[in-house]
């Protein structure tokens, strides 16, 4: 996560040399195919064949010293005594800090160090690519660097939103407007397979092999995850959702808006990549739930959701949407917002293991299982319009 009231920590000690480009920051087929192909903005500036690799290791519990030294690579007319920082502290997955020199931080850079143990839950080759993809689409902001433990970028300007905040119909429908145009993104011009199947089964397999014998009495027997993930994979890819580039994580603290451009745009890529439309926007809709005090009374309404929607719908394909299409859609991602449950709630059993961040991971993983049982059968009664 990264802008005013979201990220992590960070920060540390350091060796510092100059590498070669690493092989997974390098322009590829997938960001040619990205400058290429059509987009409602243009892309951004052009940028050079590769993203710079330090060498550099950051220490999670003494961050500053190992940041300071990457601004001097990055920034090395800004003087170390006038370098100001700001530590992000909403971060559930990595550690997040500022630096700048103005006070406006019109130039910023983030530095973000990788939670522990998270190369179990994210693949960082895949982020970099899809954060230049995302760039080259004018959708993300600029990466300046990776190194061993984390990654350098552009700081957004703009408000990191709130639950209270995407229930706005003004602020929704930028939302639903940005999702429509990542999911136009092209990479390599075909689409693979979704990784949502892939992704679950990856983390049920964590939690079977390295975490079963220290899950609390209330989280579900592993009998019964293994055989509700085989009911959400049988179930859910009979609903025939579109397979398209998605965010995957669309959080509150994942959108920021900028009230003097009028737009939205999305931070953090670690999850991106291809898979269920109806999947991204249901993940989406958990969020107006919140993370830190989950409350899902909050869950947008039919109303709110079918407007949602509605405005998704006529962003993506640019002509009249009929009342079926919306209903058809509302059903899918209702559907799929299941799925949403389960995935983050095997995450956090993952990350309540190996996590240093200061949340409550394991009673996370008991809300989001429960909110699963809880509204399932209502979503089984949903039925495709005919």
């Amino acid at each position: 996560m990264a802008v005013p009231p979201s990220a992590p920590l960070p920060c540390s000690p350091f060796y510092l040399r100059r590498q070669a480009p690493c092989p997974q920051c390098s322009w590829g087929m997938e960001e040619k195919a990205a400058a290429s192909a059509g987009c409602r903005e243009p892309p951004g500036p052009p940028r050079a064949a590769a993203v710079p690799c330090f060498s550099v290791w950051v220490d999670q519990d003494d961050i500053l010293p190992g940041a300071l030294r990457l601004i001097q690579e990055l920034r090395p007319h800004w003087k170390p005594e006038q370098v100001q920082t700001k530590r992000f502290t909403d971060g559930i997955t990595n550690k997040l800090v500022a630096c700048y020199v103005e006070e406006d931080m019109q130039d910023c850079v983030l530095v973000r160090v990788y939670g522990e143990r998270t190369e179990l839950l994210v693949d960082r080759e895949n982020e970099v690519r899809n954060f230049q993809l995302l760039r080259a689409h004018g959708c993300a902001p600029k990466l300046y660097c990776t190194f061993q433990n984390g990654l350098c970028y552009e700081y957004m300007q703009g408000v990191a939103l709130g639950p209270e905040h995407i229930q706005d119909p003004r602020l929704f429908r930028l939302i639903a407007l940005e999702m429509a145009k990542i999911h136009t993104i092209h990479a390599n011009g075909s689409l693979p397979k979704p990784t949502l199947w892939h992704k679950m089964h990856s983390y049920f397999t964590l939690v079977k092999n390295e975490i079963h014998p220290s899950l609390s009495a209330d989280v579900p027997k592993l009998e019964v995850l293994e055989w509700e993930l085989a009911w959400l994979k049988e179930h859910l890819s009979q609903l025939d959702s579109p397979v398209v580039f998605c965010h995957n994580d669309l959080l509150c603290k994942n959108i920021i808006y900028d009230s003097a451009k009028g737009h939205v745009r999305f931070i953090d890529y670690e999850y991106t990549g291809y898979n269920y439309q109806a999947f991204d926007i249901g993940n989406h809709f958990n969020e107006f739930a919140g993370v830190n005090e989950v409350d899902y009374s909050r869950y947008p309404s039919r109303e709110t959701q079918l407007q949602w929607l509605l405005y998704y719908l006529q962003a993506q394909k640019g002509t009249a949407v009929t009342p079926r299409e919306v209903e058809r859609l509302y059903v899918q991602v209702n559907k799929f917002a299941l799925a949403s449950h389960f995935l983050w709630a095997l995450w956090a059993l993952i990350q309540n293991q190996y996590s240093t961040i200061n949340f409550d991971f394991l009673r996370y993983a008991v809300i989001r299982f429960n909110q699963y049982f809880k509204v399932k059968p209502q979503v089984l009664a949903l039925e495709m319009p005919k």
